[in-house]
């Protein structure tokens, strides 16, 4: 399986509680919500989608305890969102959840969490899906075992917040496979992992004219 990282992020990258304000309010953040006035039929068209190829996820364990107080809710046949997110397996790193009611749930408690996903992602299927779980991508991103990006950027700046990109993130090149937009001004934008970032120069040939010299 590919694994894929589907995430909200502001115009300045915060990803922090996009939801509600008491979704995360670690470390003071008080603009918890901020995505739902920007909500409209262009977003359920781009991200209700992004579920078709997915055959398990990956949550981290805040974003799992939020899911799972929600969508066993949702019963309505029609929303693949649901339907997936009930049925399909459910991975949860974590040290301190040591249980699961919601049906499908698996905790990676112990052991090298980059083998045990690597592991994962050695499994047949489609897509191994992350939504949210912020410090989960960090961790995902600084070890490259992300292979897909899948971003809703939403027009607000907010100043503060964990962010998508912290420190630590390893130096990546991606390719940019799909961009839309919603008339609310969401860009929905998918990166395919491509490898180490590379660089040139720019310089001055001998007709005069700038040219563009890689360098690795």
């Amino acid at each position: 399986m590919k694994l894929t990282v589907t995430t909200f992020i502001s115009l300045d990258g915060v990803l922090q509680s996009p939801g509600g304000p008491e979704e995360d309010n670690s470390l003071g953040f008080d603009l918890g919500g901020w995505l739902v006035p920007h909500v409209d039929e262009g977003f359920n068209a781009i991200a209700g989608p992004w579920f078709e190829d997915a055959d398990a996820f990956l949550l981290g364990r805040r974003t799992y305890q939020l899911m799972a107080a929600h969508w066993p809710n949702v019963t309505d046949p029609e929303d693949q969102a649901a339907t997936k997110l009930n049925t399909l397996p459910k991975y949860v790193p974590s040290a301190t959840l040591t249980s699961a009611d919601w049906h499908n749930t698996h905790i990676l408690a112990d052991g090298d969490l980059v083998q045990q996903v690597t592991d994962l992602k050695a499994q047949d299927g489609r897509a191994l899906q992350v939504h949210g779980s912020g410090q989960l991508i960090q961790f995902l991103l600084k070890n490259r075992l992300v292979d897909e990006l899948r971003l809703l950027t939403f027009p607000v700046t907010l100043g503060k917040g964990q962010r998508l990109f912290e420190q630590g993130v390893a130096p990546t090149t991606w390719k940019l496979t799909d961009v839309r937009s919603t008339p609310a001004g969401v860009i929905g934008q998918t990166y395919s992992y491509l490898g180490a970032v590379s660089a040139g120069n720019i310089v001055v040939g001998a007709d005069g004219k700038e040219e563009l010299e890689p360098v690795r």
